[in-house]
């Protein structure tokens, strides 16, 4: 026998072993989930991800999650929008935006909340300009950024507080740097900001007039997916969820042994990266019906919505981890 058929003779038991372990077991292939890209701002709410990727949560799962940084929410939303992105971090009122003409996204769970002693917002007025109460703040320009959960916070903080809707003059300053500079120049007489920020600024000589921590339902971040990577990633989002909700109970326990990878991950202003309190983060909730049917009132009344849109199109705890 020639030698180049000997060599084929010896190939082929090789190659029918080779076919038959693809035929019949082809669905080890495909069990590792598919790999996730989500959009992160570099802010408090998304440092969960990261104890997550530091601890190898993800890898031991057999995910392969990317985060995408983004600058603005409006980057994020154009990722979205593109395909580019599996999931976000964001609020109930981009999730709304996203469906208001059919179901491009839904909300699986809320990634950080107000609690009593660790607020999401503050509403401030600027350093010797002395406001005590939201009464003082009736005619006062408040620095805001329209359309957005800051100005849903501002509004419904300012109303639980007894102002006059009437009386309430808001100044749009979308970039919060820029609005954090303006306050503490007297530039802006008051305005809302986000932890740590709103933390840094009372530090440096502003005063607090009001906290979401003294109504803790307006004020909610979450994670949202793609109806495409819902359907079509299903165990990879569950096992994301999973990863995310067993870093934010490590936060919870021990929160200071994270300082050092939270300056490193996240933007904490100098004046008080060493005193600044970790906060606790919510598990394996998303946010109520009740909470949805306020953001759908606040929208419709601003007219961002012409009709509330139904919880559960838009909101579902089916991928929270068990």
């Amino acid at each position: 026998m020639p030698q180049s058929t000997k060599t084929q003779a010896t190939m082929l038991p090789g190659i029918f072993l080779t076919l038959i372990i693809a035929v019949c077991f082809p669905l080890k292939l495909q069990a590792q989930p598919p790999s996730l890209r989500i959009a992160l701002l570099p802010i408090l709410d998304a440092f969960p991800y990261y104890v997550a990727q530091t601890k190898g949560y993800f890898e031991e799962y057999g995910l392969n999650v990317k985060a995408v940084t983004v600058a603005s929410g409006l980057e994020r939303d154009q990722l979205m929008q593109s395909g580019e992105i599996d999931g976000m971090l964001n609020e109930m009122i981009t999730t709304a935006n996203f469906n208001r003409n059919r179901i491009q996204v839904k909300t699986v769970l809320s990634a950080r909340k107000a609690y009593r002693h660790f607020p999401l917002f503050r509403l401030l007025s600027a350093p010797g300009n002395v406001i005590n109460s939201t009464s003082g703040l009736a005619g006062v320009p408040i620095g805001i950024s329209k359309n957005t959960i800051i100005e849903y916070v501002t509004d419904r903080l300012l109303n639980a507080g007894g102002l006059d809707p009437q009386t309430i003059v808001k100044k749009s300053v979308p970039a919060i740097p820029e609005r954090y500079q303006l306050l503490l120049q007297g530039r802006l007489k008051a305005a809302t900001l986000p932890d740590p920020l709103a933390k840094s600024a009372l530090e440096a000589g502003a005063g607090e007039v009001i906290a979401d921590s003294s109504n803790p339902d307006y004020s909610v971040s979450v994670l949202s997916f793609s109806i495409h990577a819902l359907s079509n990633k299903a165990g990879a989002v569950r096992l994301f969820l999973k990863a995310w909700d067993r870093a934010a109970a490590e936060i919870n326990t021990d929160p200071e042994s994270f300082r050092a990878l939270l300056l490193n991950k996240i933007r904490i202003p100098k004046n008080i990266q060493n005193t600044y309190k970790i906060p606790p983060y919510p598990r394996r909730q998303v946010p109520n019906a009740g909470q949805w049917s306020d953001v759908m009132n606040w929208m419709k009344a601003k007219g961002l919505l012409d009709s509330a849109l139904p919880y559960g199109d838009s909101i579902t705890g089916d991928y929270l981890p068990k």
